[in-house]
């Protein structure tokens, strides 16, 4: 037995409409069904990446202070001696590596 979502009424198996208001129950009941379908294989095989986002917007973000620093405070003169002497370009090849480190990884336990 399927009940209808607007009204609660009882209505039998392969029911496209309720028998009590008329609101269409079988399309419903196919749509949550597609849409649990879709989240359960999101879930099962990884679905959208949520944590690449975060750490490509890291990077990103961390070379863009490098470009505002190496190209331009160090320019600027009556700069304090330790915005002048910063080095901040080790850490850009740094994050790309455990970047790719992390991918890689995630890619093997998607195959296992």
């Amino acid at each position: 037995m399927v009940y209808c979502a607007k009204c609660g009424q009882q209505n039998a198996d392969g029911a496209q409409f309720c028998s009590n208001c008329a609101a269409p129950i079988g399309a419903d009941r196919r749509g949550r069904e597609k849409e649990c379908e879709r989240d359960c294989e999101d879930e099962c095989h990884g679905g959208p990446p949520r944590g690449g986002s975060i750490i490509w917007g890291v990077i990103i973000a961390l070379i863009g202070l490098f470009i505002v620093i190496e190209l331009g405070l160090k320019n600027v003169e009556g700069m304090p001696d330790w915005i002048a002497n910063f080095q901040l370009w080790w850490i850009i090849p740094v994050l790309i590596g455990i970047a790719i480190i992390v991918a890689g990884i995630r890619m093997m336990v998607k195959k296992a």
